[in-house]
């Protein structure tokens, strides 16, 4: 009995405290290019210190969702009522009061002139690094440098890998993105064809590294005849009408 609640303690104890409903000043400020959610949030407590985002410009602008994500994850009960969808956070030292419900809505703002906001890397990536929340934020950045149909919201980026090295500071395009791969090349996959109900597979072996509605070569360990097929998971692949219908849906979700 000693033992088991001893464990409990250690799994309260190991869990996120949550603090009661938390409010986000009016307008978010960092003095040091790190922004954390005693920046965000005056109620941060000993969850102030987590660092959310860098700025290395005058402004930095966070996608709300991502930030209430992660104050989650430190304890912290952000409801956004307001909706916000962006947050502004500006240099300088100087406390200001917290938000009230109506006021939430002035954290975001769109400057005129020769620069637009656009979704951008908060650091600089690898080819095949995942984007994880933390590594996008809204900016301000030249108007020729965001390319039109650049994402509108973090969470359409947000799970997918780097095609090649992006820089940070460089705006989100979704052409250098794609959908992490779940093919290695020498990986034994089960490869489907699925029509009228009937399901045949074969075991083949890859070929090349695919994404989730990629096509890849995959040789039959049987015949040793190659097939192109269409990645749909971990060691699984289609060919045939499941394929078409594969590599749509991630056309559709890559748009």
């Amino acid at each position: 009995m000693i033992r088991i609640l001893v464990l409990i303690a250690a799994l309260i104890m190991a869990a996120p405290a949550f603090a009661g409903p938390v409010e986000m000043w009016v307008e978010p400020t960092d003095d040091d290019g790190r922004v954390t959610l005693s920046d965000l949030f005056p109620q941060a407590g000993s969850a102030g210190d987590t660092l959310i985002a860098r700025r290395s410009g005058p402004t930095v602008v966070l996608d709300a969702r991502m930030v209430q994500t992660r104050a989650r994850a430190a304890g912290l009960d952000w409801a956004n009522t307001t909706g916000l969808r962006r947050i502004v956070v500006r240099a300088g030292a100087e406390g200001v009061t917290p938000a009230s419900a109506a006021g939430q809505a002035t954290a975001t703002v769109s400057r005129p002139g020769a620069t637009v906001e656009a979704l951008t890397y908060v650091r600089s990536l690898r080819a095949g690094d995942i984007v994880r929340p933390e590594d996008v934020a809204w900016s301000e950045v030249q108007a020729h440098l965001a390319q039109a149909g650049g994402p509108q919201d973090a969470e359409a980026v947000i799970g997918l890998s780097a095609r090649r090295a992006l820089r940070a500071g460089a705006p989100v395009q979704i052409r250098d993105l794609t959908a992490p791969q779940v093919i290695k090349r020498n990986d034994l996959v089960q490869v489907a064809f699925i029509q009228s109900g009937v399901r045949l597979t074969i075991t083949g072996r890859a070929m090349a590294d695919a994404a989730v509605g990629e096509n890849f070569p995959v040789r039959n360990t049987t015949s040793d005849r190659t097939i192109e097929a269409v990645a749909t998971a971990p060691g699984q692949a289609v060919v045939g009408a499941a394929a078409r219908q594969a590599r749509t849906q991630q056309f559709a979700a890559l748009r």
